[in-house]
C-alpha cells in the first residue's frame, strides 16, 4: 500500500457522480468525497487535499461559494480546484476562474481528459 498518493477532494450532491470521479482515479490517487459544500470546507479545513474536483451546482453552497471560502483562507488558498459541471457558458466558466478555480471539465466526464487535467495540476 502506497501511502505517498495525493489526495483528490470530490465534491459532488450526486453520489453517482463521485463514484463516476473514485472509479477513474482511485487507482492513482486517494480519493476524499464530500456530499455538499459545508463537508467540503470542513474537509479542507482539516486536512487540505491536494486538489479539489468541485461540481458548481449543489445545494445550500454552490461550488462558487465553496471556491472564494476556500481562496480567501490561508489553509486553503494554494488547493488548485478544477469545476466538474454541466454549466458550460463562457461566463459561467469565467466567473469560476475568475474566484480562482484553475480549470473546468463539463460533464459527462471524459476519463483521459480528467486524468491529464489532475496530473496537469498535480
Amino acid at each position: 500500500m502506497n501511502d505517498d498518493k495525493k489526495v483528490i477532494l470530490v465534491v459532488d450532491d450526486t453520489a453517482e457522480n463521485i463514484d463516476v470521479l473514485r472509479g477513474i482515479l482511485s487507482s492513482t490517487f486517494k480519493i476524499k468525497a464530500a456530499l455538499n459544500g459545508e463537508k467540503a470546507l470542513q474537509i479542507a479545513f482539516k486536512n487540505p487535499p491536494d486538489l479539489m474536483l468541485l461540481d458548481v451546482m449543489m445545494p445550500e453552497m454552490d461550488g462558487y461559494e465553496v471556491c472564494r471560502l476556500l481562496k480567501s483562507d490561508d489553509v486553503t488558498k494554494n488547493i488548485p480546484i478544477i469545476f466538474v459541471t454541466g454549466k458550460t457558458e463562457p461566463d459561467e466558466i469565467a466567473k469560476g476562474l475568475e474566484l480562482g478555480a484553475v480549470d473546468f471539465l463539463s460533464k459527462p466526464i471524459d476519463p483521459n481528459l480528467l486524468l491529464e487535467k489532475v496530473k496537469k495540476y498535480l
